[in-house]
């Protein structure tokens, strides 16, 4: 991915070059699945923008 000056992202990306690319995959590698979280005796996260059809309202 590489990014002319001056010119704005037409994304969210949450890295701006192969290299933080590298280094977030490899911190990625390392954080815990759901499944993990519960085998430890811990919740996970809710899953965010779940509404139940009563909330809509």
């Amino acid at each position: 991915m590489t990014k002319n000056k001056g010119e704005e992202p037409k994304n969210s990306s949450m890295v701006r070059n192969e290299k933080e690319l590298k280094e977030h995959s490899k911190v990625m590698e390392n954080v815990s699945t759901n499944e993990d979280v519960r085998k430890s005796g811990k919740v996970p996260d809710p899953v965010q923008h779940e509404q139940e059809e009563d909330d809509k309202d």
